[in-house]
C-alpha cells in the first residue's frame, strides 16, 4: 500500500472528491475545475486502487502495474468516456482536452509510480 501513503496520491483523491461533492451539491466551480481537474486525476487515482489491490493479493509492495497496463487503461477511458458515451448519450462530449488529460493522467501514474516504488516501505 505504499502509493496511498504518499501526498500527491492523498490530495488527488481529496481534490476529486471535493469537485465531486460541490458537482453533486450544485455548488458553483470555474469551468476549468469543474469539467476538467477531475479528468486529469482519473487515471491515476484508478491504478493507484488497482495497485494496492494487486499488492495487497501478492503481498508485494514492490509490484508495479506494467506500461502496456497503464496505456491500456488510459486508452479504455479515451475510447469509452471520448467516443463511445458521446456517440449513445447526448450528456455526453467527446473533447480533445480530455482526451490529451487522461494520457497526462497515465504518464504522471507512471513516473510517480516507479518514484514511490523504489523507496522502502
Amino acid at each position: 500500500m505504499i502509493l496511498i501513503k504518499q501526498p500527491f496520491m492523498i490530495a488527488a483523491f481529496l481534490v476529486a472528491l471535493t469537485i465531486y461533492t460541490c458537482q453533486v451539491l450544485g455548488i458553483g466551480l470555474p469551468t476549468f475545475i469543474n469539467n476538467y481537474v477531475n479528468n486529469l486525476l482519473c487515471i491515476p487515482l484508478v491504478l493507484t486502487l488497482c495497485l494496492i489491490v494487486l499488492q495487497n493479493i501478492k503481498s508485494d509492495n514492490r509490484l508495479t502495474i506494467p506500461i502496456f497496463v497503464i496505456t491500456s487503461v488510459t486508452l479504455y477511458y479515451i475510447f469509452y468516456f471520448e467516443w463511445y458515451l458521446p456517440n449513445v448519450n447526448p450528456r455526453y462530449t467527446a473533447d480533445i482536452i480530455d482526451v490529451s488529460l487522461y494520457i497526462a493522467g497515465g504518464v504522471i501514474f507512471y513516473f510517480l509510480q516507479n518514484k514511490y516504488i523504489s523507496q522502502p516501505t
